[in-house]
């Protein structure tokens, strides 16, 4: 089972190559473990449907999948533009106009956020990916900045827009992402990131909001910002409010400078093993296939190099979104994950700092992990009702897979973003860890080793009345 059964996941967005149920049925059977959906595009009517979709799918695979709600948050965009484009030369000044009106192929740009309220003269600014540069000369009025280009290029309707050395003062959610919470909460979500995060203060705003609406979903950081990343203090401060962290490599780069992604990949991955926090490595890692069959070698390298750093997690956007070939896509990054598994292992971590209240799960799941090493387990067991002991046994990333079972479906589908995890569920019994493993060996989903004839079980369990994991028991099944 260890030879193919995929421990790193894959997040995928859903996006128009990929809105239909046949085809988030075909990426789910080809190996994705959650869906990632945009709130910058869409509509909440289509979000409805692909949940739908989703989970029917889902079920059809007899597996849990993790759905995602991207909040935009202060993403800067341009709005619509006369005939989608304008062509910009250095040296040209352009004014930037917040609000919704009709551009007329002029230097008088709608923009769906007020930068009046934010931006100072003399701060840079980047479109378009970085692929136009500017510098910020003058704020012109209550609503409209003007710019100064500093390169040639060009600009698209709704393309982003970037402001490295402006602060927003942790005014990051947006009268938009204030009403997709509130939509969401309502909705089958499992998780809900936060865009363009610059403190934990930000995380613990959003945890509010959440738990007033009622909501379980659990908040993923995205990190993008240089002020995020500004301290490794600041970077573990919110490591540690999040339930999990998104490295987004797009606009970190264009914030931070490109030169400074591979290293804050690296950190926020050790960071999130050390405090069993899922990471999500995302943006950019397959891009070619948006239009191409094959990946370059490069975005193979980067796949792989995220599965070697003991990343939970690698995320397709445009390449499932919009591209031409979202299955091959999602097939090729399957078979580069269990390429580079099974031919590179992830060292296990000795000790998880995650704090006094958890130093039972820990010394628990660090126990079970080497034991299962030490006698050669087919697979560990986990029995759990919030998914704790599940997250930090697999942030020791042991080299044998990870069964959880639980009666709760929310906590099933969050697992199904967590390293090593197949997450079950089951209606609650003092023994369905073993029934489970029993159940698995029969339907060949769990398989013994050669010439084994039972399947050796590490099973990680406590008393339903009681708080917390106490047990390990080995099993022969």
């Amino acid at each position: 089972m260890s030879k193919l059964f995929k421990r790193t996941k894959i997040l995928a967005t859903i996006g128009p190559a990929t809105n239909s149920a046949e085809m988030i049925s075909e990426i789910i059977m080809a190996g994705v473990n959650g869906c990632r959906l945009n709130c910058s595009h869409g509509s909440n009517e289509e979000r409805d449907q692909q949940i739908k979709w989703i989970r029917e799918a889902a079920a059809k695979k007899g597996r849990s999948v993790a759905i995602l709600q991207d909040l935009q948050g202060p993403k800067v965009r341009l709005g619509a533009l006369k005939d989608n484009r304008l062509d910009v030369k250095s040296g040209d000044e352009l004014t930037l106009e917040y609000g919704e009106f009709e551009h007329d192929g002029g230097n008088v740009l709608p923009v769906q956020y007020n930068l009046a309220e934010k931006v100072q003269a003399g701060q840079p600014i980047s479109m378009f990916d970085g692929k136009v540069k500017g510098e910020i000369i003058e704020v012109v009025s209550d609503k409209a900045i003007k710019v100064k280009m500093i390169n040639d290029g060009f600009l698209m309707s709704k393309k982003g827009i970037n402001l490295p050395e402006t602060d927003f003062g942790g005014d990051i959610l947006t009268s938009k992402d204030l009403a997709d919470i509130e939509y969401g909460a309502r909705c089958d979500y499992d998780y809900v990131s936060l865009s363009f995060v610059q403190s934990a203060d930000d995380i613990v705003r959003l945890k509010q909001l959440l738990l007033s609406y009622g909501s379980t979903a659990k908040v993923i950081a995205k990190i993008e910002t240089k002020k995020a990343i500004s301290s490794d203090r600041n970077l573990e401060d919110i490591v540690k409010a999040a339930d999990g962290i998104m490295v987004a490599r797009g606009d970190m780069a264009v914030e931070a400078g490109a030169e400074v992604v591979p290293i804050v990949q690296r950190k926020l991955i050790a960071m999130c093993r050390a405090h069993a926090k899922p990471c999500i490595v995302a943006t950019q890692m397959l891009s070619s296939m948006v239009d191409n069959l094959e990946p370059t070698r490069a975005e193979v390298s980067d796949v792989a190099t995220a599965v070697v750093q003991g990343a939970d997690v690698v995320m397709l956007s445009d390449e499932t979104a919009n591209g031409k070939y979202p299955l091959e896509t999602v097939q090729e990054m399957k078979k580069i994950i269990l390429y580079t598994q099974n031919h590179s292992g992830v060292a296990m971590i000795s000790q998880l700092p995650v704090g006094e209240e958890s130093e039972i799960y820990d010394a628990i799941s660090n126990a079970a992990a080497r034991l299962a090493e030490k006698i050669e387990a087919d697979v560990i067991v986990c029995q759990t009702a919030s998914g704790a002991t599940a997250t930090i046994m697999a942030a020791q990333r042991p080299n044998v897979p990870i069964a959880s079972v639980t009666s709760n479906p929310r906590v099933a589908n969050q697992l199904a973003l967590i390293y090593g995890n197949a997450a079950f569920v089951r209606p609650y019994s003092e023994n369905y860890g073993y029934n489970l493993a029993e159940e698995l060996k029969k339907t060949e989903y769990l398989k013994t080793k050669d010439g084994q004839k039972d399947l050796v079980a590490v099973i990680v369990s406590g008393d339903k009345d009681k708080i917390g994991t106490d047990t390990i028991k080995v099993r022969r099944v």
